[in-house]
């Protein structure tokens, strides 16, 4: 038997849209043989479609392109998931669909409760396992959480199969990919038969699915991989009920998928949404500078447009490296000095609410109305163009603060919302290793907002390896402030930092959305309150 894994990038909504591509990825696999497709999780609606299951013309519409697609399927056996709409209860359900006819429908058993995707407010919980036979083949079906969640439960169903089908929509992580091999291999030592596992590919709001389908045979041994966040078509020849080894390539250093994941999300977010480009603002520092490579990478230098918005406190060598890199990439590169702006919103300032502009509570001010008129100049060119504004703040500045709302945080997509500053810097460098993207001053330069003179981030800051090893030990690892000076944190550093992560749960909620690459980021799962009078430290 030739089995065909169709790693799919469905889209959310566009229900027609995703029929066909089912479709087509059935007759592709048909032509090369295959006589079993299977397709990810809610592979006919795509995931997560959340609220939009509470409307009942959407789920009318899910069964109309499912009963069109089963009059399209001949010979060919096709496992498809979709919601499923029955007697009063909505699931998540996957069909095996063949000769115009559903054979079997399973509906998905452990629910999942992930911070991005409540699935028990959404459907009903199926009880039944589900078993098919095909060419003398037992197959058993699960549905992602019932089998990354659920091993024990699911692993009673499968003493009679010889081969298990997962269908799942899991987002990436970093390292999540070893983590899906442990738990599989944990669960063929408990069962003793085969895994397929198919995922789905691409951006989804704040969501990437790396796709990573891959298959293991019944000894643990990985006998096929998929590629990460690309669409494809694997097939996988069946012999004594489990898949015959293939070479397979090289696994990806993390730094590569973490960029591609990067990329894939700006992509599928301008494209799914309509955007025709992208534009943002150049400031000659690292964090525009990756985020208009990832622009680049993703959707094309034609597509980009870049904006460089010099101040009096503007170093010439940030003009110079903005030039070299918009020429590097072949990025078309505006400048628009906001000197002029500044000065009269000064002037007005002073002359109509007596403020003097020169005094040292003015600071804040004057530093923000220089990040603000640089935001609004770039919403009104996206006004202009269509093109969505990409904002270039990291996890570590959006963690204490050290943003300005209605200025560098406007904008549509927060490219790094989840990367870290460290982290920016590696992938920098890893850029650099494709092509010479990013000019090295960029990279050595100390970190500056350039909003008065002879400023640098840590002025305001412990440098980023301690703020981000803290952030990333209370936020990521929940630990106590205790905790954190236990492991040789300056104790005043762990308080400065948990206060301000606190402080600015405002600024975080009126940020826009942006990729997922951690288990804890700030957009999808972090819930903590605005308002709150609890102190996190006992001192």
């Amino acid at each position: 038997m030739r089995i065909a894994i169709a790693q799919i990038n469905s889209t959310v909504g566009d229900i027609t849209g995703n029929a066909a591509k089912i479709l087509d990825a059935v007759n592709q696999a048909k032509q090369a043989g295959a006589q079993l497709v299977i397709t990810p999780e809610l592979a006919l609606s795509g995931y997560p479609p959340a609220d939009l299951l509470l409307r009942e013309t959407f789920c009318h519409s899910c069964n109309e392109a499912l009963t069109e697609l089963i009059k399209a399927i001949d010979d060919t056996t096709l496992v498809v998931g979709y919601p499923s709409f029955q007697e009063g209860k909505l699931y998540n359900a996957v069909s095996v669909i063949r000769r115009g006819k559903i054979s079997h429908t399973y509906y998905k058993r452990i629910l999942s409760q992930s911070p991005f995707f409540n699935e028990s407010y959404y459907f009903d919980t199926g009880t039944e396992s589900c078993v098919f036979e095909l060419d003398g083949v037992k197959f058993g079906i699960a549905i992602c959480a019932d089998f990354w969640l659920s091993n024990s439960l699911l692993a009673a169903d499968c003493s009679d199969l010889d081969m298990l089908l997962v269908l799942s929509a899991s987002p990436y992580r970093i390292n999540k990919q070893a983590s899906r091999y442990q738990i599989t291999r944990q669960f063929i030592e408990q069962t003793g038969i085969s895994i397929i596992h198919t995922n789905l590919v691409g951006g989804q709001d704040e969501l990437v699915f790396d796709g990573a389908s891959f298959a293991m045979n019944r000894q643990g041994e990985l006998t096929h991989q998929l590629g990460e966040f690309v669409e494809a078509i694997e097939l996988i020849d069946i012999h004594n009920n489990q898949p015959i080894k293939t070479e397979l390539a090289a696994p990806q250093l993390p730094i590569a998928s973490i960029y591609q994941a990067l990329c894939l999300g700006v992509k599928d977010y301008t494209r799914k949404n309509g955007f025709p480009g992208a534009l943002l603002g150049l400031s000659g520092g690292v964090d525009s500078a990756l985020t208009l490579a990832i622009a680049v990478d993703a959707l094309g230098a034609d597509k980009i447009k870049a904006v460089m918005m010099p101040s009096q406190y503007t170093a010439s060598i940030s003009l110079e490296d903005a030039n070299e890199m918009a020429e590097l990439l072949g990025v078309e590169l505006l400048e628009c000095s906001i000197q002029p702006l500044f000065d009269q919103f000064l002037l007005n300032i002073e002359s109509d609410f007596q403020i003097p502009s020169d005094s040292t509570a003015s600071n804040t001010m004057t530093e923000n109305l220089q990040a603000r008129i640089r935001g609004t100049l770039l919403m009104a060119l996206s006004n202009h163009s269509g093109s969505i504004v990409l904002t270039t703040g990291n996890k570590s500045e959006i963690a204490v603060g050290y943003c300005t709302l209605y200025g560098d945080m406007a904008g549509g997509f927060a490219v790094l919302k989840d990367v870290s500053k460290t982290l920016v810097y590696a992938l920098c460098e890893y850029r650099n290793q494709i092509s010479r993207g990013i000019p090295e001053r960029i990279i050595q330069r100390a970190p500056s907002t350039e909003l008065r003179p002879n400023q640098t981030d840590q002025d305001s800051l412990p440098p980023y390896e301690i703020l981000d090893a803290i952030i990333e030990a209370y936020v990521g690892n929940n630990y106590s402030p205790e905790e954190i000076i236990a492991l040789n944190y300056n104790e005043a550093d762990v308080q400065k930092v948990i206060h301000l992560i606190h402080r600015n749960e405002y600024k975080r909620r009126q940020s826009p959305p942006g990729v997922r690459i951690t288990h804890c980021d700030f957009g999808t799962a972090w819930h903590y309150p605005i308002t709150s009078s609890y102190k996190i430290w006992s001192t």
